[in-house]
């Protein structure tokens, strides 16, 4: 049996990496979820779920800054 041709290894090697980053890509995909972080006076930092009750009153009120944000740079 001949030994494969090197571009053949080197080609089926960077197809693994390539297989594994888009399995790698796929599954960070899946577990990111939307939070809030609130950081508070000393450094300390909470992350609240936007399904959260405290995470959906912070998704709201950002959401309202956003708006007067959009609309102050409009005049």
């Amino acid at each position: 049996m001949t030994p494969p041709k090197p571009h053949r290894v080197l080609l089926d090697r960077v197809s693994g990496y390539a297989d594994e980053a888009a399995a790698y890509m796929r599954r960070r995909r899946a577990q990111r979820r939307p939070f809030a972080r609130v950081y508070h006076p000393g450094g300390r930092a909470e992350d609240h779920a936007a399904d959260s009750p405290a995470g959906a009153e912070l998704f709201v009120a950002a959401g309202r800054l956003i708006e007067l944000a959009g609309k102050r740079s409009k005049k």
